[in-house]
């Protein structure tokens, strides 16, 4: 008897669902990221032989070439709106909510508070342009109150976050949660410039500072 062979066919797999999965991980990444702004100066770092990483929960001062001071707190958007509004509510500067949530999305800038509200409302070079200082005068000395309120914030912050380790590692230590101090001056700075922000800290009792550097090639810690 004769065999019955079938028709020859080669399978094929239905990849309707693979792409659907992928553009719906690609959609929920878009909707759950948090998009930063650039760093609005670059900075030439001095070089170093030391390789400890730049600590996440921070408070950085910055010193271009310039002279101009840059601040920054890497803080939750939250936290950084807290803090803006505790800046606010000592200098008498009002900001709108789009301001605020501009703000929370900064890294670093610098100006005077009271010029602040105007530097939010420009976009991209326009706000990289409009850069200026953070006032360091002892009449005027606004870095200090940014310190103290972003160190305010990064406090809080960091005992949720600690509360949060504890709960699953029983070595979780608070200091590992607390704010850093970071100065970041450019190679090219002038010391009187960077002195003045090292004089902040140092005025505040903030000694125990990190220092920004650049790795040199087949240095050891």
């Amino acid at each position: 008897m004769a065999e019955v062979k079938g028709p020859k066919g080669s399978p094929t797999i239905d990849m309707t669902p693979m792409v659907d999965l992928a553009f719906l991980l690609v959609t929920f990444f878009m909707l759950a990221a948090n998009f930063r702004t650039d760093e609005p100066v670059v900075i030439d770092t001095p070089s170093s032989i030391a390789s400890e990483e730049v600590p996440k929960n921070m408070i950085q001062v910055t010193v271009d070439k310039e002279g101009r001071i840059l601040y920054n707190y890497t803080g939750s958007l939250e936290a950084k709106k807290n803090l803006l509004r505790n800046m606010a509510g000592k200098y008498k500067v009002g900001f709108t909510e789009k301001q605020m949530e501009e703000f929370s999305l900064m890294t670093s800038f610098g100006c005077k508070i009271q010029q602040l509200p105007q530097l939010l409302s420009l976009e991209g070079e326009d706000r990289k342009k409009a850069m200026t200082t953070i006032p360091t005068d002892s009449t005027d000395n606004q870095l200090t109150d940014w310190i103290k309120f972003g160190h305010v914030e990064g406090l809080a912050e960091g005992k949720i976050k600690y509360e949060e380790a504890l709960m699953r590692n029983s070595d979780a230590q608070m200091n590992d949660f607390k704010p850093k101090f970071v100065l970041k001056v450019d190679s090219k700075a002038l010391y009187k410039d960077a002195k003045k922000a090292i004089e902040t800290f140092r005025d505040m009792d903030l000694n125990n500072l990190y220092f920004v550097t650049s790795l040199e090639a087949g240095g050891e810690e």
